[in-house]
């Protein structure tokens, strides 16, 4: 009968250590992934800019010549990270396509121009810049018309800032919720070891003496949660590498290492924390109180 107890008891150990674990890991691999996206948050924001552009319509009877020369200027100036150059033919023949009917033979000729497509390295990409730009460039003898949607721009610039600053406020909730729920989990695991923290404290044992073997499970709970987390950290990024590589820098071992760091800390911070103020709390329970 009594080793029936005690395999019962030690069962409920277990599995109180093992929800607390597995609970721990899921939010601390949440906590990560966004840790991951707001370190990147500069390159997010560089990449959604630097694929802003405007589109320069040529005049008109523009030689060839003349044409990549000035398309070489637009490469060798600061703001352009690239350009293309597409020809009247060829935006006649997408015009066609897109229509799906040849207006050509309609009207008779072609009204369409050719163009370069410029897209903007990422200091350039806000408004007064292209303000700027296309100003400059609209007074060049080659140049017909700068086309850019202004408004397309200014939302583009106003979302990744209500993003990076959405992503910071959802960590620090979820850090906190976790906190709570984590907190609440460890405080039930050392409410059922509260007549053996009684005893101890009955026989003269110290509030340092008791609360070690449980801090010490909360040094090694936070541990294995830790690296379940990391390692599910690291399953979640060789997934997405291919389809994020010029987003995030998920290759630079700097900044996974710090994500990790994040982690560990964070894991042991809770966990251990948690478990401090879990313990001395039933510490101070009189007898009456263990009952409740």
């Amino acid at each position: 009968m009594k080793t029936s107890k005690n395999k019962t008891l030690n069962r409920r150990i277990i599995s109180s250590s093992t929800s607390v674990v597995i609970s721990l890991s899921l939010v601390l691999f949440v906590v990560g992934l966004l840790g991951l996206f707001l370190i990147n948050a500069q390159k997010l924001s560089d990449y959604v800019k630097e694929n802003i552009g405007f589109t320069i319509m040529l005049k008109d009877g523009l030689n060839e010549i003349e044409t990549l020369k000035f398309q070489k200027i637009l490469d060798a100036s600061d703001f352009a990270k690239s350009t293309y150059f597409i020809t009247k033919e060829q935006a006649t023949a997408d015009l066609k396509t897109d229509l799906g009917e040849d207006f050509v033979e309609f009207l008779g000729y072609s009204p369409l121009l050719a163009s370069i497509d410029v897209k903007l390295n990422a200091e350039y990409g806000n408004t007064d810049s292209l303000q700027r730009i296309t100003t400059e460039l609209s007074e060049n003898a080659n140049v017909f018309e700068v086309y850019y949607q202004k408004d397309l721009i200014d939302k583009i610039n106003a979302n990744v800032n209500r993003l990076s600053f959405f992503l910071l406020i959802l960590c620090v909730l979820l850090f906190f919720i976790a906190f709570a729920l984590i907190n609440n989990t460890i405080r039930l695991s050392v409410f059922s070891k509260r007549f053996l923290i009684r005893t101890m404290r009955l026989i003269g044992a110290t509030n340092s003496f008791i609360q070690k073997p449980f801090i010490s499970k909360g040094i090694y709970q936070g541990i294995y949660s830790s690296l379940f987390a990391i390692f599910m950290l690291i399953g979640a990024i060789q997934l997405v590498q291919g389809d994020t590589a010029n987003m995030l820098n998920i290759d630079d071992l700097k900044i996974i290492g710090i994500v990790f760091l994040l982690i560990l800390v964070s894991g042991l911070f809770i966990s251990i924390f948690s478990t401090f103020f879990a313990v001395k709390k039933f510490i101070k329970l009189n007898e009456n109180e263990l009952y409740n």
